[in-house]
């Protein structure tokens, strides 16, 4: 049986000179088949989706390409203990 490597999760930080926001963290919908529909960003970090680095950066891609203000900010992929 394989191991499958899930322990990322996606945050996102504001850019802005306001340092006091905390990150947001990548909530994933899926369909009842397992297909990727969308991502929604929530604060409280044991809720969100705990992936693989192939399915991060699918979420990713995702936020850049779907979110309009976007550009406002940071997404990165990290480890679920950090």
């Amino acid at each position: 049986m394989e191991n499958i490597d899930q322990r990322y999760l996606v945050q996102q930080n504001k850019l802005s000179d306001d340092a006091l926001k905390p990150p947001v963290f990548a909530k994933v919908m899926r369909s009842k088949e397992g297909k990727f529909e969308g991502v929604s960003f929530i604060k409280n970090k044991e809720k969100a989706t705990i992936m693989t680095v192939g399915q991060a950066q699918e979420v990713i891609d995702w936020a850049t390409n779907k979110k309009s203000n976007a550009h406002e900010y940071a997404t990165k992929i990290i480890c679920v203990g950090q």
